[in-house]
C-alpha cells in the first residue's frame, strides 16, 4: 500500500475521524501490555471488544525493552507486535504512543536511568545527544509500527509522539517535534502523528510543528458544572487548525465521556479502563503525596475492569455507551457541539449544556445529572425525569424515516425500521409527531407508528439484535462467581542464604547506583569513620529509601525524595561502621522542582552523608536591599523588614564565614525564595526542602523573598559539613535479585509469626494454593518492606507499617498471575513505631475493588 492510500484510510479534518473514507466516533480503552501477563492480552482485549469500545491506546516504554544500554529484548511479556496483533484479530483499532517519554507512573516514564549518567544530556530537548539515544529507541520500534498501520498490516490508526509536553520546559518545542516528526516519517509512519497536552497548551504540547496534530487530555472534576464550556473551548480551537479534538486521556466515568462527546470530541480515551499491574521494579516515584509517593505495584484508578479482569458497574455503562454511539453512527461522528440554553432542571447540572447539532437535522442535547436525588428537567417545554449520576443523551426534533423524533428523554441504544429502543432507569417520555407518550422502564408501545421498547440499563447493555417485530433478544447475564475466603498459610520456608552481592569498588563519595549499572534494584554502601564529638550527620540527596545503620544501629527508613535529613547520633561516638541499603523503588515519571529526586532523570543513591561539625544561628545581621531601604543598608533579622509593599520582593544579604561546605537551613520558608550565593546565579528553595548547599570559602548569601508580613517568620541556621568518606560499594541489580529468588537452595521450614530485627533479612518460600486465575497475596505484617517473586519474575513490592504515601492501586498486595509457579518473598525488618513481624500470609483468588 502507497503513502496516499494510507493516509486516505485514515484521516482527520475539521469535520471528524475517518477511517475507511467513513466518519468515526472513537471509544478507546488504555490497555497496557507491559502491565499484564502475556498469557491474558488476548482475553483483555477481547475485554475491551466486547464492551463496545473500538480502540485501545497503549504505551510503548523505551526501558521496558532496552534493559541495559544497547541490550534489546523484544520476546515474551515484552513482544509489543504480538500484542499489536492480537489487537488486530480482536477487531480493535490501536493509537500507539511510543514516546519517547510516556510519563504513565512508569519509572522514569520510560526513559532509561542511565541517560542521567551523561551531564550535559538533556531529556526531552531537542539536543543531539538525546536526540541520539531516542533515534535508537525509534530504530527499534517504529519499524513494528510500521509494519502493523491500517489498513495494510494491522491495527495502528494513530501515533502520538512524547506525551504532555507542555507540563515539561522544553527549549526549543518546535525543533524538539519536529526532529520526532522526521523520525517517524524516516520510518514509513503514515498514519496521523498527534501529541496531547497535559494543561491545555495546544503549542506548547505539539510546538506548533507541521505535521503534528494536537490532541487534548482533560481530567476534570466529575461533578464540575463547567466541563462543557471547556471542552467546547478546545474543540474550537483545534477546528481552527482543521483537524477535530482528540480526547487521548481523560476520566473513566461515563457521565463525563458523555458530557465530553456532547462538546465536540471525535475520539474519547478515558485513561486506564482496563487496569493492570506494575511488576518487579517498574513503578514510578512521582509527586502525588506531600508533595512525593511511590507507585504500588497495583495499577488500578477505578476503570471498568480492574486488575485482575473482573468487570465493574462501569462495564456495563461502557456498552451502553457504546451502543448509543453506534446507534447514531454517522450522524454523530459528523455532528458539530453547540452550547444549549433552552433547558431547566431542578438538579445541580451544567453551566453551559453542550447539544449536538446533527448533520441531517435535529439535535443530541447531554443533560447531565451532578445531584445525588431524582430529579427533572424540563426541555423544549416538556418536564422530563432524569436519574442522578446519569447524563442521557436526549434527541430534539430528529428526522426519522417516516416521522420526527420531537424529543426523547433517554439514550437511543438501537434502530431498526419501524422500532426504536432505548436505555433507562427512569422513566422515558417521547413525543413522534407531536404524540407524546410516557414510558415507565422495560415497556414497548406503538406511538405514532412507531414501536418504542424502553430496557433498563442492566438490560440495554446486554442488547444483542432487534426483531422485525421490536423484539429485543439479549445475551446472557455475566456469571459472577462467588469469591472464595482466602487461606492462612503458616508454614514457610526460610533460606539459610542471603543474595549475594557484586563488588562495585571504594569511592571517595557515595555514587550513584545507575553509575555501578544498578538501574533497578539496590546497592549497598559500607564505611568506617570517626564520630568523636559528632552528635549529628545530615544526609543530602538520598533516594528511593535508605535503610541506615550507624555503630549497629538501624535507624528508620529515610524516603524523603532527596530532601535533606538530619541524623541523630549522639548515641555513638569513636570509630564506627556505617550501612546503607538503598531501594531503587522507581525514578521519577514527572518533572518537579521541588524535591531532587522527583526531577525528571534524577539519579538514585545514597547522595552525601555529612558529619555536622557546627551548627550556628545566623537569623539576624542581614542587609536589607529593596523596597524604599537606603544606603548604608539597615540590618535586621531574616524577614524583618516592615514595608506595606506587601508581595514585593525584598532582598536580604548576610556575610558568612564558611572555611568548609556548609549548610543553610532555612526554617519558616512558605513560598519558594531565591537564593545567591557570592553573587552567582540564584536557586530556588523551597518548603518542601529548605536547605542549600554551601561550597567551602562562600563568603555571601542573599535571599530574595516576598515580602509576607503575615508569614511566620524566618530563621537561618549554618551547618559546618565534613563528608563521610571512603565507601566500598556492591550492587544487587534486578537480574541478580531475580535470578537468586528463582534459585533452589537450602531451607528451614518456620512457623509464622516470624519477628524480625529491625536491618534483618529473611527469603521465604511459600507454597500457593493452585488457582486457574492467579493469587492475591496480603501479609499480616508489621514494619516489615516486602518483594515478590513468581514464576522467574518479580511480581512486585508492598511496605506494611510506616510507610511514605502510596498511589496508584491496592498498595498492601502482591498478585502471582496463574501460570506463575512459586512465590519467594523477601522480607526485610525495618525501625517503627512496632517491631517487625510477620504473622502471616493470607491467599485469594482475586484482587481489585468492586
Amino acid at each position: 500500500m502507497n503513502r496516499t492510500e494510507t493516509i486516505e484510510a485514515v484521516r482527520l479534518d475539521g469535520r471528524g475521524v475517518w477511517i475507511d473514507g467513513r466518519p468515526s466516533t472513537l471509544l478507546c480503552a488504555s490497555l497496557f501490555y507491559f502491565r499484564l501477563p502475556r498469557e491474558q492480552w488476548r482475553e483483555r482485549l477481547d475485554q475491551v471488544r466486547a464492551s463496545g469500545y473500538t480502540c485501545v491506546d497503549v504505551y510503548l516504554p523505551w526501558n521496558f525493552h532496552e534493559l541495559a544500554p544497547g541490550r534489546w529484548s523484544f520476546e515474551g511479556r515484552r513482544d509489543v507486535a504480538a500484542f499489536l496483533d492480537l489487537a488486530q484479530e480482536a477487531g480493535l483499532y490501536v493509537i500507539a504512543r511510543p514516546g519517547p517519554y510516556i510519563c504513565s507512573e512508569w519509572d522514569g516514564g520510560a526513559l532509561p536511568a542511565w541517560l542521567g549518567l551523561d551531564a550535559e544530556l538533556g531529556v526531552r530537548q531537542n539536543e543531539p545527544r538525546y536526540l541520539e539515544r531516542v533515534t535508537e529507541w525509534f530504530d527499534q520500534v517504529l519499524p513494528l509500527l510500521a509494519e502493523r498501520q491500517y489498513p495494510a498490516n494491522g491495527p495502528v490508526v494513530m501515533v502520538q509522539l512524547e506525551n504532555e509536553l507542555d507540563f515539561f520546559d522544553c527549549a526549543d518545542r518546535t525543533g524538539y517535534l519536529t526532529a520526532l516528526r522526521e523520525a517517524a516519517l524516516g520510518h514509513g509512519i503514515t498514519v496521523p502523528l498527534i501529541a496531547c497536552s497535559g494543561q491545555g497548551d495546544l503549542a506548547g504540547a505539539t510546538g506548533d510543528a507541521d505535521g503534528v496534530v494536537p490532541a487534548c487530555n482533560f481530567y476534570p472534576d466529575d461533578d464540575s458544572p463547567d466541563i462543557e464550556a471547556e471542552v467546547r473551548r478546545y474543540a474550537a480551537l483545534v477546528a481552527e487548525r482543521g483537524v477535530p479534538l482528540l480526547v487521548t486521556e481523560t476520566n473513566r466515568r461515563h457521565r463525563t465521556l458523555r458530557r465530553l462527546l456532547a462538546s465536540g470530541a471525535k475520539l474519547i480515551a478515558p485513561y486506564l479502563q482496563s487496569s493492570g499491574w506494575n511488576f518487579g521494579y517498574t513503578p514510578s516515584s512521582g509527586n502525588w503525596g506531600s508533595p512525593g509517593n511511590f507507585m504500588s505495584h497495583g495499577y488500578d484508578f477505578g476503570g471498568y475492569v480492574t486488575s485482575t479482569g473482573e468487570e465493574r458497574p462501569e462495564y456495563a455503562e461502557a456498552q451502553v455507551f457504546a451502543r448509543l454511539v453506534e446507534t447514531w453512527g454517522s450522524q454523530l461522528a459528523l455532528a458539530t457541539t453547540l452550547s444549549y440554553t433552552e433547558l431547566s432542571c431542578d438538579f445541580p447540572t451544567s453551566s453551559e449544556p453542550s447539544a449536538l447539532a446533527l448533520p441531517e437535522g435535529g439535535l443530541l442535547v447531554a443533560v447531565p445529572h451532578l445531584g445525588e436525588n431524582p430529579g427533572t428537567a424540563v426541555v423544549r417545554g416538556v418536564p422530563v425525569a432524569v436519574a442522578p449520576g446519569s447524563c442521557p443523551l436526549m434527541a430534539v426534533d430528529v428526522p426519522l424515516a417516516d416521522t420526527v423524533l420531537d424529543l426523547a428523554s433517554a439514550d437511543l441504544v438501537a434502530r431498526t425500521d419501524g422500532t426504536l429502543v432505548f436505555s433507562s432507569d427512569v422513566p422515558v417520555t417521547v413525543v413522534l409527531d407531536g404524540q407524546r407518550a410516557e414510558f415507565p422502564v422495560s415497556e414497548r408501545r406503538t406511538v405514532a407508528g412507531v414501536t418504542v421498547v424502553v430496557l433498563p440499563s442492566a438490560e440495554a447493555a446486554r442488547l444483542r439484535s432487534v426483531a422485525p417485530d421490536g423484539t429485543v433478544r439479549l445475551t446472557d447475564a455475566p456469571h459472577r462467581p462467588a469469591k472464595a475466603a482466602p487461606t492462612a498459610v503458616q508454614e514457610v520456608r526460610r533460606r539459610c542464604e542471603t543474595a549475594p552481592e557484586e563488588p562495585a569498588g571504594v569511592h571517595a563519595l557515595p555514587p550513584t547506583l545507575e553509575s555501578l549499572g544498578v538501574y533497578r534494584g539496590r546497592g549497598v554502601y559500607r564505611t568506617s569513620t570517626d564520630l568523636t564529638d559528632v552528635d549529628e550527620l545530615l544526609l543530602t540527596g538520598a533516594a528511593d529509601i535508605v535503610d541506615l545503620s550507624v555503630g549497629g544501629r538501624t535507624h528508620p527508613p529515610i524516603a524523603g525524595f532527596g530532601a535533606a535529613r538530619r541524623i541523630d547520633v549522639r548515641d555513638v561516638t569513636g570509630s564506627v561502621a556505617i550501612e546503607a541499603k538503598v531501594e531503587i523503588w522507581g525514578h521519577a515519571n514527572f518533572d518537579d522542582a521541588r524535591l531532587p529526586a522527583l526531577r525528571l532523570g534524577a539519579l538514585r543513591g545514597l547522595g552525601t552523608l555529612w558529619k555536622v561539625r557546627e551548627t550556628t544561628d545566623v537569623s539576624a545581621l542581614w542587609t536589607v536591599h529593596g523596597h524604599w531601604a537606603g544606603a548604608p543598608a539597615p540590618v535586621r533579622v531574616l524577614g524583618g523588614w516592615s514595608s506595606t509593599r506587601v508581595a514585593v520582593p525584598v532582598t536580604y544579604t548576610r556575610t558568612v564565614h564558611s572555611p568548609t561546605p556548609s549548610a543553610l537551613r532555612l526554617r519558616g520558608v512558605v513560598e519558594p525564595l531565591r537564593v545567591s550565593v557570592d553573587d552567582g546565579e540564584p536557586t530556588t528553595v523551597h518548603t518542601e526542602n529548605p536547605w542549600l548547599l554551601l561550597p567551602a570559602g562562600t563568603r555571601q548569601v542573599a535571599l530574595t523573598l516576598p515580602h509576607h508580613p503575615s508569614g511566620p517568620g524566618l530563621r537561618a541556621e549554618l551547618l559546618a559539613l565534613d563528608a563521610v568518606r571512603d565507601w566500598s560499594c556492591a550492587a544487587q541489580d534486578d537480574e541478580l535479585l531475580t535470578g537468586f529468588a528463582a534459585r533452589s537452595g537450602r531451607t528451614e521450614e518456620v512457623r509464622l509469626p516470624l519477628a524480625l530485627e529491625p536491618g534483618e533479612e529473611a527469603w521465604l518460600d511459600v507454597d500457593l494454593p493452585a488457582s486457574p486465575d492467579g493469587r492475591l497475596v496480603r501479609l499480616d505484617a508489621t514494619q516489615v518492606r516486602v518483594t515478590g517473586w513468581a514464576g522467574g519474575e518479580c511480581v512486585g513490592r508492598i511496605w506494611a507499617g510506616d510507610r511514605p504515601a502510596f498511589s496508584g492501586g491496592d498498595p498492601d498486595s502482591l498478585w502471582v498471575p496463574p501460570g506463575w509457579p512459586g512465590l519467594t518473598l523477601l522480607v526485610q525488618g525495618i525501625e517503627g513505631r512496632e517491631a517487625p513481624e510477620v504473622r502471616t500470609v493470607w491467599v485469594g483468588a482475586w484482587a481489585g475493588a468492586e
